[in-house]
């Protein structure tokens, strides 16, 4: 064990639970009407929870238990053989353990963006621990686990190069929202605006912050690579929330908040697969046009396809990993048979699985609210509580 490494993996796991809890919770109810505030904080708290048992249970064996080319087994199932003295290359291996569980409770989180304002809390529920278990765990074993995706597999030596999570965590989540938004449908009423954009900027601020330890985390060591993670990092968030602004003046000769932070994210996205192997100058790159390019991806999304992925999940974290994924290729750094045949393999199967889950899900618990439900929103018809109390 390396108490360097240690340390600071200790820390960036709670920089990564602080992306779900409070970051994305803030910035997702920010965006929504304020009736259904409440329910975008109890989705995001609830699927922390049903997510880190799961992964107690066998979505950690299933991704990293051992080293077949589809799962990882049942050998590490309830975290057998794990133990205080356990390792993981210079981690203790339970540490290893939480920080990949922060991972697993982001990524469906992520798609609850899709569908809010208008979902039912147990289809949420359900149909999260199945596509954690059954999709998110497997895509992870196949490309750092070990699987048929990673080095030695497929495609050779020089296997998918996914350092944080491009494919495994927003191709994934950014697919499984447009299915998503597809399966259920718009909301009655789509035109309306933020209903408090200063949660959405807290939320961003928190996101960014908590992405050091998402990106310099996935080094696993306390060391150079980890802090040129964290500074590319940065510059693409930095780089994609100013040429997502000038795209908005230019286009509608003025830049919004909400427009601000959203490219923050976008280039946070888009940095991701690529933060453990590009410089700042390339980072520099990635960011200005994941602004741009994300920002068109919403434009199409809503207003020529009519589709309501509510926040916008596909068009900013979707096309951003997707984007950041190729640049490694477009970079000379890695293969462009490896990153477009995982980013294919990957996103057929997360369709059609994301899918399948769905139409079984509903079979146990309507995927959606009725239409009364839906008008005097989630937090009063399906929780009972009101974020706001307007009569005092």
């Amino acid at each position: 064990m390396n108490a360097a490494d240690t340390a600071w993996i200790i820390v960036a796991t709670a920089l990564v639970l602080m992306m779900t809890l409070p970051g994305l919770a803030l910035f997702y109810g920010g965006l929504v009407r304020a009736r259904n505030l409440l329910s975008v904080f109890m989705q995001c708290f609830a699927i922390a929870c049903l997510m880190s048992i799961l992964w107690t249970i066998g979505g950690y064996s299933i991704a990293f238990g051992g080293e077949g080319p589809l799962w990882g087994g049942v050998s590490r199932a309830f975290l057998a053989g794990v133990d205080a003295g356990t390792l993981k290359g210079t981690l203790p291996e339970i540490l290893f353990f939480a920080f990949q569980m922060t991972f697993a409770i982001i990524t469906p989180a992520l798609f609850l963006g899709a569908f809010a304002e208008r979902v039912g809390f147990g289809f949420v529920l359900l149909f999260s621990a199945l596509w954690m278990v059954l999709v998110y765990a497997p895509v992870a074993h196949w490309i750092w686990g070990g699987g048929f995706l990673a080095d030695g597999g497929i495609f050779g030596d020089l296997g998918t190069m996914d350092f944080a999570g491009g494919i495994v965590v927003h191709e994934t989540a950014g697919l499984a929202a447009l299915v998503l938004a597809v399966l259920i449908g718009p909301r009655k009423n789509r035109a309306t605006p933020p209903h408090n954009p200063g949660f959405v900027a807290i939320g961003a601020g928190l996101l960014w912050v908590g992405w050091f330890g998402f990106n310099g985390g996935s080094q696993l060591a306390a060391d150079g690579g980890a802090a040129m993670a964290i500074t590319v990092t940065h510059l693409s968030a930095a780089a994609a929330s100013l040429s997502w602004a000038l795209w908005e003046r230019i286009k509608f000769g003025r830049s919004s908040l909400v427009g601000l932070v959203t490219g923050t994210i976008a280039g946070l996205a888009s940095i991701t697969p690529a933060s453990g192997f590009v410089g700042p100058v390339q980072a520099l790159v990635i960011g200005a046009v994941a602004g741009v390019l994300c920002q068109e991806a919403v434009a199409l999304i809503r207003n020529r396809i009519r589709l309501d992925d509510t926040l916008d999940v596909f068009a900013v974290h979707g096309v951003g990993g997707i984007f950041g994924t190729i640049m490694i290729a477009a970079f000379g750094i890695g293969s462009w048979a490896a990153q477009l045949g995982a980013l294919a393999i990957v996103g057929a199967f997360t369709v059609a699985a994301t899918y399948l889950l769905a139409k079984l899900a509903s079979l146990v618990t309507p995927m959606r609210v009725d239409a009364e439900a839906e008008f005097d929103g989630l937090d009063i018809s399906v929780h009972g509580e009101r974020a706001y109390d307007i009569t005092s």
